[in-house]
C-alpha cells in the first residue's frame, strides 16, 4: 500500500481507469441476471440492505466527518436514517418489476424495464447518506451499480457500499450487482461514465463534475448548485421563519445544496426579524469583517473555498480573524446586490448568510431571481408568509423547482419536513441544465414500455375520402371511449340485445316493447347503434340499401364483420356518414 500512495499520479489513473473498467463489466453481467428478479425477491433484497445499514448509522457518519472534515456528526446520522428509513419507506411499496401501471379507461398496460447500469457519483459533502440512497433506488429498479467515490470521501463511502453489498448477496443479489472504486481519480470517473457497460449516470457534486456526466454520451442525471434564497414576508411567524431559516443553514454547517444561503426580509419587520436571528445565534458582519471574509471564502472562480467548507461559524470566524460572541451558529453578512461586485452572494456550503432588505413582495420576488440567477438556478428557495396570495405568486415566478413553504430549505427540499418525494438528488430542470426538475427516486430508473389495446377502429382512407363520407370541414377527432364497465351486463341490457337479435331474425317485439324496437332499428336514421350483428343483418341491410351503426359495445360476428367491411356497410358511431 505504501508503494501504491507514493506512485505518480500517471499510475494512479491507470489504475483508477482499469477498476472503473473491471467494475463496470462486472456489473453489466450481473444486471442480465437482477433484470430477471421478481419484485418479491427486489424487494427482499432492498429490505436487507437498509435494516443492515441502518445500524451503522452512527457509525458512518463519524467516519465521514473524520475523513472529508465536513459537518456535524449528529446531523450526518440524521441523513443517513434519513435514507435508510425515510427513502427506504417511500420505495418500498413500489412497483418496480412487470406490470407498474393499468389505464383501464385508455386500455393501457405499463411495464418496467431497469435502465440499466448506473455510474454513481457520490461527492464529499454527503458521502454515506447519498452512496445509501443511490444503492438504495438502483437496487431497487433492477439496476446494478457502481459507485465513484470523491477522493475526499473513498473511506466512508466504501463502507457502506460494503454493508450493503453484503447484504444484497444474502438476500439473493447476483454478484457485481453493486460495485464501487477504491482508486479515484478524475480520469478514472470519466472513464466509467463513457464505459459501454454504463447505461445512465446518477451525478451529484460540482458543476464540472455534472457537466462531465452530460457530455459523456450517456443519459445522464445531474444536479447543479443551490444557493437558496429565503424570503421572510411581512404576514410571516416571524420567530419561527428566523428558527427555520437558521436550523437549515446551521444543519451540517450548511454542506447541502438546498441550505439556505440568502435572507431576503420586507423592510415593515426587517428590524425584529434581525432581533430574531441574534437571538438564534446569528452574529451581523460589518464591512470589514465583511471584506475579509470575502476574501477567504471565494475562490477566483467564485466558489467556496474548500478550507471553509462544512466548518462552524466559530470556527470560520477564527479562521478569518473576527471576534464573535460565544455561542454563534451563522456569520451574517448585510448586502446591497447580487454578483460579482458583491462576494459573499454565492452559494456558501458553510455557516453563512447573506442579507436583503426589500420594499415589498414584488421586489423581494425580483430580489430572490437575481440570487437563483447567481448559481441557483432550478434547485430550490423558501418563503415564510401566511398570505396564500403572495405564496402562490412566488410559486408562479421563482426560476425554482422546490419552494419549500414556512419550513427549513435544507429539510424541506429532500423531502424530510415536506410531502416531496424523499431523496438525496435533487434535480434543477432546464433552468438549471438537468434533464428533469424531479427529486430521483427509483421511477427515474425505469423505462417503461406499454401495452396499448385499440380503443377506437382504424378508418380506412378510401372510405373517408369518398364524395359521401368526406371530411368535414374542421372535424374534431372522435372522443376517448368512457371508461370501461365492469365485467358482465345487466338483465336490461341483456335483454335489449336479445329483442335485437330476435327482431332480426323476424320476430317483433311485444307492443310494450315497440318503441325498444325501434331505437334498435339498422339504418341510416337510427341514432341509436346497433347491440348486436349477425351475418343475416348485414345481408338484409344491402337488399334494402341502408348502412349499419354500431359502436365500441355493438356485439358483431366475424361472418357479418367480414361481409359488412367488404360491402362498406358499417358506420362508426360519431363518425360522418
Amino acid at each position: 500500500m505504501a508503494v501504491q500512495d507514493k506512485a505518480p499520479a500517471s499510475n494512479k489513473d491507470l489504475e483508477s481507469i482499469a477498476q472503473a473498467r473491471a467494475t463496470a463489466a462486472a456489473a453489466r453481467q450481473a444486471q442480465s441476471l437482477i433484470a430477471e428478479l421478481s419484485q418479491e425477491q427486489i424487494d427482499a433484497i432492498v429490505t436487507a440492505m437498509a435494516e443492515a445499514v441502518t445500524p451503522h448509522a452512527e457509525a458512518l457518519a463519524r467516519l465521514a466527518v473524520e475523513e472529508t472534515t465536513y459537518g456535524v456528526v449528529a446531523d450526518k446520522v440524521q441523513k443517513n436514517l434519513f435514507s435508510s428509513r425515510q427513502v427506504y419507506d417511500f420505495i418500498k411499496p413500489m412497483k418496480t418489476v412487470g406490470v407498474v401501471n393499468r389505464i383501464e379507461e385508455r386500455k393501457i398496460v405499463e411495464i418496467g424495464e431497469p435502465f440499466g447500469v448506473v455510474a454513481a457519483i457520490v461527492p464529499s459533502t454527503n458521502p454515506t447518506s447519498t452512496a445509501i440512497y443511490k444503492i438504495l433506488i438502483a437496487l431497487k429498479a433492477r439496476c446494478a451499480i457502481v459507485v465513484s467515490p470523491h477522493p475526499a470521501a473513498v473511506r466512508c463511502i466504501t463502507r457502506v457500499a460494503e454493508i450493503m453489498c453484503d447484504a444484497a448477496c444474502r438476500a439473493g443479489a447476483p454478484v457485481g450487482s453493486i460495485g464501487w472504486m477504491t482508486s479515484v481519480t478524475l480520469e478514472g470517473t470519466q472513464e466509467l461514465m463513457r464505459s459501454r457497460d454504463v447505461a445512465v449516470i446518477l451525478a451529484t457534486g460540482g458543476m464540472g463534475l455534472v457537466r462531465a456526466a452530460y457530455s459523456s454520451g450517456k443519459p445522464a442525471y445531474g444536479v447543479g448548485p443551490g444557493n437558496a434564497p429565503c424570503y421572510i414576508e411581512r404576514s410571516a411567524d416571524l420567530k419561527k421563519a428566523a428558527s427555520d431559516i437558521m436550523i437549515g443553514k446551521t444543519f451540517d454547517h450548511g454542506v447541502l445544496c438546498s441550505s439556505p444561503n440568502s435572507v431576503v426580509v420586507d423592510d415593515e419587520v426587517a428590524e425584529e426579524v434581525r432581533r430574531q436571528f441574534v437571538a438564534e445565534g446569528a452574529y451581523f458582519m460589518n464591512a470589514g469583517e465583511m471584506d475579509a471574509l470575502a476574501k477567504r471564502l471565494v475562490t477566483p472562480q467564485r466558489l467556496p473555498n474548500p478550507a471553509l467548507v462544512g466548518r462552524s461559524a466559530s470556527d470560520i470566524a477564527k479562521q478569518v480573524g473576527i471576534t464573535v460572541p460565544e455561542g454563534t451558529r451563522a456569520l451574517i453578512a448585510p448586502l446591497a446586490g447580487v454578483g460579482r461586485d458583491y462576494p459573499l452572494s454565492i452559494e456558501k456550503l458553510c455557516p453563512v448568510l447573506s442579507w436583503y432588505v426589500v420594499k415589498d413582495w414584488r421586489e423581494g420576488c425580483e430580489r430572490c431571481i437575481q440570487i437563483l440567477r447567481y448559481g441557483g438556478m432550478g434547485h430550490t428557495m423558501s418563503i415564510h408568509s401566511k398570505n396564500d396570495d403572495v405564496i402562490l405568486q412566488f410559486g408562479l415566478k421563482k426560476p425554482a423547482f422546490r419552494i419549500c413553504v414556512n419550513t427549513p430549505t435544507t429539510h424541506g427540499s429532500i423531502g424530510l419536513t415536506t410531502g416531496l418525494d424523499p431523496a438525496m438528488t435533487l434535480g434543477c430542470g432546464g433552468w438549471g441544465g438537468n434533464i428533469t426538475s424531479d427529486n430521483i427516486t427509483p421511477r427515474h430508473l425505469l423505462n417503461i414500455k406499454r401495452l396499448a389495446y385499440e380503443v377506437r377502429p382504424a378508418v380506412k382512407s378510401a372510405e373517408m375520402m369518398s364524395s359521401k363520407n368526406a371530411p368535414r370541414p374542421h372535424l374534431s377527432l372522435p372522443k376517448a371511449p368512457a371508461r370501461p364497465e365492469p365485467a358482465g351486463i345487466s338483465a336490461q341490457t341483456l335483454a335489449a340485445r336479445i329483442d335485437s337479435f330476435l327482431e332480426s331474425r323476424g320476430y317483433r317485439a311485444p307492443a310494450d316493447k315497440e318503441e325498444h324496437g325501434r331505437n334498435m332499428q339498422l339504418g341510416p336514421s337510427a341514432d341509436t347503434p346497433a347491440a348486436f350483428v349477425c351475418e343475416d343483418d348485414v345481408r338484409a341491410a344491402m337488399k334494402a340499401g341502408r348502412k349499419v351503426l354500431i359502436d365500441d359495445k355493438t356485439i358483431v360476428t366475424p361472418a357479418a364483420r367480414d361481409l359488412g367491411e367488404a360491402q362498406k356497410l358499417f358506420v362508426q358511431a360519431g363518425w360522418p356518414r
